[in-house]
């Protein structure tokens, strides 16, 4: 159902809750509101943890993550959505076919596999399902090196691994990929856009910071937000790759383990 003339943009996350409040569905949340975009969540699991790790995980049921997101789309409406832990094969099985029944658009997948500290966040069983039933949904996934690598299979290390498999991930699906460069070598932070016919490179100098959490999570949100609010795919990226530098570059030093970059660097007080 639409909402009425005037009303806000609306984007849903379906993600895991991160009680540290740096990633996750708090993330995307902080995200949606910066950027002007009514945020709706379909919590997969919760953790628990704070900036020095995942101390635990409880997975919701694949029922009531599934009814979360008919629940929100029925009656709120969804302009555009993430998803980010998915956990389990059986959440990835009733995520998708939730997304399929509700004709979900410009859906942003953050393949999350494992934590900031190392945590496994996808068992190792759920690969093949979230290749299979998320990414031919997906306008855009955005994997970091190690994900890419679990996607496609392929060792990808540098720029040129980097082509190769964003090229194997367009053939699961998705409308486009991106391979994002924050595990690279080097003073650069670039993130490589594929979408069968542009292959162009999304630049950004690497910021000396060791508060990045939650940072794939701001991206992806972002994205979405940007989707949310009418811009083109290419275009949201740009505008979402500008929009986690900055708060990357305004990363809080809470907490005495990795800190969280802040989606509200705009409007925090001097």
């Amino acid at each position: 159902m639409r909402s009425g003339e005037g009303s806000r943009p609306r984007a849903l996350s379906i993600a895991g809750s991160d009680s540290g409040g740096g990633a996750g569905i708090q993330a995307d949340l902080k995200t949606f509101s910066a950027l002007g975009v009514f945020g709706m969540t379909a919590i997969t699991a919760v953790t628990v943890q704070n900036t020095r790790g995942v101390s635990g995980v409880e997975e919701l049921s694949p029922g009531i993550v599934a009814d979360q997101i008919r629940a929100v789309v029925s009656d709120i409406g969804v302009d555009a959505a993430k998803s980010g832990m998915l956990a389990s094969t059986p959440i990835v099985e009733a995520v998708a076919e939730a997304i399929e029944a509700a004709r979900i658009p410009n859906l942003v997948v953050d393949p999350v596999f494992v934590s900031k500290h190392g945590h496994r966040l996808l068992a190792e069983d759920a690969v093949d399902a979230l290749r299979t039933r998320i990414l031919p949904l997906a306008t855009l996934v955005t994997p970091n090196l190690p994900e890419a690598s679990g996607l496609s299979g392929l060792d990808v290390r540098t720029s040129e691994d980097m082509a190769e498999a964003a090229r194997a991930i367009l053939r699961f699906g998705p409308a486009a990929v991106l391979v994002k460069g924050g595990h690279l070598q080097g003073e650069r932070s670039d993130d490589l856009f594929w979408d069968g016919e542009r292959m162009i490179w999304i630049e950004g100098r690497r910021l000396d910071t060791p508060n990045t959490h939650g940072t794939g999570c701001v991206l992806s949100s972002a994205i979405a937000a940007f989707l949310a609010r009418g811009r083109d795919l290419l275009t949201a990226v740009w505008e979402g790759k500008g929009f986690v530098t900055e708060a990357l570059r305004h990363s809080l030093s809470i907490g005495h383990g990795i800190g969280p970059v802040d989606p509200s660097w705009e409007t925090r007080p001097a």
